[in-house]
């Protein structure tokens, strides 16, 4: 059996907040937690430990808030946890940003293992990171672990200002990454999806800055091409612009097997005309300009959802993992969201934080990070 549990806070003082989200944890192993930038975070986790001694926790600062079954809880102050006990060890591990990423991976993959007293791989793992170099660490934990399926988001803050902390146990960083290793009998499920459509309009990435910067596609600058295909000025999407024009019209890259179409949400438009993108690209590979709408942002919730219900019928929890920017372009339709998440979880206790990035899995494909997608994950016995 795995038991699970949804508190909340909004308390001002983080230590005072963290008992409250903590209390009547019993039998805990682990807890996800996300919180409010404006919490110290040290007192916070401070306050959870207090409340549930031995309690193992990770988890990242939300974007503006979180949801639980009581709705949506933010503000200045807020923290959301959901905890997970019984049949279940859960090994956590965490680490600031070294020289190279991978080998941050490796270290805290292999850590995570020794923390659950296990020297294989687990059933399934949540990684929390920094946005930047999220397929890094990913790569570096994939050495150790091999290809495990795996979920989580990236940590956020309420103004893209660098101001996110992410956390495993002690460890509090602005800057690295975190993992918690399940190692159980019990039944696991996620759903990864961008709940966008595809457009007929595509072209192949000819020119890359790094990773993340996209320079060119089909040969022409970045921000040209999108300009043409959006029907959008350059100057619209122009620096930070950028941004809030492609939550509707972002970027899509197909996996090898068509099965996943990971977003990658252009961020910002440089002055030669390339653009900043919140995940990594490849050059000579394809790009698709991807179509949505407010109410298609909000109906996905449901929808996938649902489609996690069927994966996984009896589960005893869900843990939600929706992206900041397309909040951001909810705004403040944000209740809209909750109803359709209440209806169809029903009596199931979730908690969906908010994220500036979002990682899953599609069988028989890679683990992977994109951004402006949803990452739902069920629990079962």
């Amino acid at each position: 059996m795995i038991n699970i549990k949804v508190n909340s806070s909004q308390l001002p003082n983080a230590f005072e907040a963290g008992q409250a989200a903590a209390a009547d944890l019993s039998g805990a192993e682990f807890a996800f937690v996300f919180s409010s930038v404006n919490y110290d975070q040290k007192e916070l986790i401070a306050g959870i430990k207090s409340a549930a001694p031995g309690l193992a926790v990770a988890g990242n600062t939300s974007f503006t808030g979180v949801i639980t079954p009581q709705g949506f809880i933010g503000g200045d102050h807020f923290v959301g946890l959901m905890s997970v006990g019984g049949e279940v060890t859960v090994g956590v591990a965490g680490a600031a940003k070294g020289e190279c990423p991978v080998a941050v991976g490796q270290g805290v993959a292999e850590a995570a293992m020794k923390k659950a007293g296990q020297n294989g791989p687990p059933d399934y793992f949540y990684m929390v990171a920094s946005p930047g170099e999220e397929e890094a660490y990913l790569k570096g934990i994939t050495k150790v672990i091999g290809r495990v399926p795996f979920f989580g988001g990236s940590a956020a803050d309420n103004s893209i200002s660098g101001e996110w902390q992410l956390f495993a146990d002690e460890m509090i960083t602005g800057d690295g990454v975190a993992v918690a290793f399940f190692y159980t009998k019990g039944k696991f499920a996620n759903q990864y999806t961008g709940a966008y459509q595809e457009t007929t309009k595509s072209g192949v990435i000819t020119k890359i800055s790094g990773y993340r910067c996209l320079m060119e596609i089909d040969g022409v600058p970045a921000i040209q091409k999108y300009a043409e295909w959006s029907g959008k000025s350059a100057e619209q999407l122009a620096g930070g612009n950028l941004l809030v024009e492609t939550i509707c019209n972002p970027l899509g890259v197909k996996d090898r097997l068509g099965d996943l179409v990971a977003i990658r949400h252009p961020m910002f438009g440089n002055d030669d005309l390339s653009m900043n993108i919140g995940s990594d690209l490849a050059e000579n590979t394809a790009v698709i300009y991807m179509e949505g709408s407010v109410d298609q942002l909000i109906k996905s919730n449901s929808q996938t959802l649902a489609a996690l219900k069927e994966k996984l019928p009896a589960a005893k929890g869900y843990f939600l993992v929706h992206c900041g920017g397309r909040l951001a372009g909810i705004g403040e339709r944000i209740e809209e969201v909750v109803a359709e998440i209440k209806k169809t979880a029903g009596d199931v206790p979730f908690l969906c934080e908010f994220t500036f990035g979002e990682y899953g899995f599609e069988k028989d494909g890679n683990n992977t990070c994109g951004g402006l997608m949803l990452s739902f994950t069920a629990f079962g016995d």
